[in-house]
């Protein structure tokens, strides 16, 4: 079993999360980055979760605009799931933002805040998580 499953919107969302990565690498917290779209492979994207989240202790989505992405990972499974707002578009994540919040009752998904920080702030409270099933 992997620690975190790091879950993207697309390819160019590698960049934006590369801080997050660098430091699950720094702290040797085993991961895997996987890219697929709420919007352009949802099919996909479920078949993924439901054949594999046994495979990992917490979820980490990030996502920019719309950002469906955390929500939709989140009614998928019953693993924690950590919502991260990119940077993008005309309002600068604030609409990732909004989307990941106000999901409805049942999905839960922690939201860190937009860009870099939520990144980082994401992998260090996803190795919080971590550590409460090691004690």
């Amino acid at each position: 079993m992997k620690d975190i499953l790091f879950i993207i919107g697309s390819e160019s969302d590698k960049k934006s999360v590369a801080p997050g990565v660098d430091l699950l690498q720094e702290r040797g917290i085993s991961f895997d980055l996987v890219v697929y779209s709420a919007h352009r492979n949802l099919p996909e994207l479920m078949e993924f979760i439901r054949r594999s989240e046994s495979e990992y202790k917490v979820m980490i989505a990030a996502a920019g605009l719309s950002a469906a992405l955390p929500g939709v990972v989140a009614s998928l499974t019953k693993r924690p799931v950590i919502g991260v707002p990119l940077v993008a578009g005309e309002l600068g994540g604030m609409d990732a933002l909004l989307s990941i919040l106000q999901l409805p009752s049942g999905v839960p998904v922690a939201t860190m805040g937009i860009g870099k920080q939520g990144v980082l702030n994401a992998v260090h409270l996803a190795s919080r998580i971590i550590a409460l099933s090691a004690t």
